[in-house]
C-alpha cells in the first residue's frame, strides 16, 4: 500500500464476498479484524481455485510475517462486497498481497490491506523457494 489510495483498476482479480451478521461490531460496521479475515480468505481462495494450493496436502504453506490495513469508509452487514486482489512483490520465498475492499459500485475502496507471506516447507517450517507454477499464478496478479 503506497501513500495514495487505490481504485478498482489497480486490482486484476475481484472476488465477491457476502458479509455476515457476526461481522458487525457494536458500532454497526465491520469490525477491523474482519478485514484481515477477508484478506486471508481472498488470497487462499484464489490460490486454491488456481490449483497451486491445497491446504490439506500442499507441501508448502504461507505464513504471515507482516500485515496492515487502512480504513476509509464503513462497510456493514448485509452488504455484499467486492474484494480486489493484487501482488506487489514476489521474492524467492515471500509474496506481498494487497487487497481493496469495495462497496458495490464504488470506485474507491472502503479499506486497503496487505499481507506478506513467507512460503515454508509444511513440515520443517523453513523458507522454501516458490515453485514455477505458483510464481506463474502470482505474476497474473501484478
Amino acid at each position: 500500500m503506497s501513500g495514495a489510495q487505490t481504485g478498482r483498476a489497480d486490482y486484476p482479480v475481484f472476488i465477491e464476498i457476502a458479509t455476515r451478521w457476526q461481522d458487525n461490531d457494536v458500532y454497526g460496521h465491520l469490525n477491523n479484524v474482519v478485514y484481515y479475515e477477508l484478506l486471508d480468505t481472498v488470497v487462499n481462495r484464489h490460490l486454491i481455485e488456481q490449483g497451486v494450493l491445497d491446504p490439506a496436502t500442499s507441501d508448502q504453506i504461507g505464513l504471515v510475517v507482516e500485515s496492515g490495513c487502512r480504513y476509509f469508509a464503513s462497510l456493514a452487514y448485509p452488504e455484499v462486497i467486492d474484494v480486489g486482489l493484487r501482488v506487489t512483490h514476489i521474492g524467492t520465498s515471500s509474496v506481498r498481497y494487497e487487497v481493496g475492499a469495495f462497496a458495490k459500485n464504488a470506485d474507491s475502496p472502503a479499506a486497503e490491506a496487505f499481507f506478506v507471506h513467507v512460503y515454508v516447507d509444511a513440515k520443517a517450517r523453513r523458507p522454501k523457494p516458490l515453485p514455477a507454477d505458483f510464481r506463474a499464478v502470482l505474476e497474473t496478479l501484478r
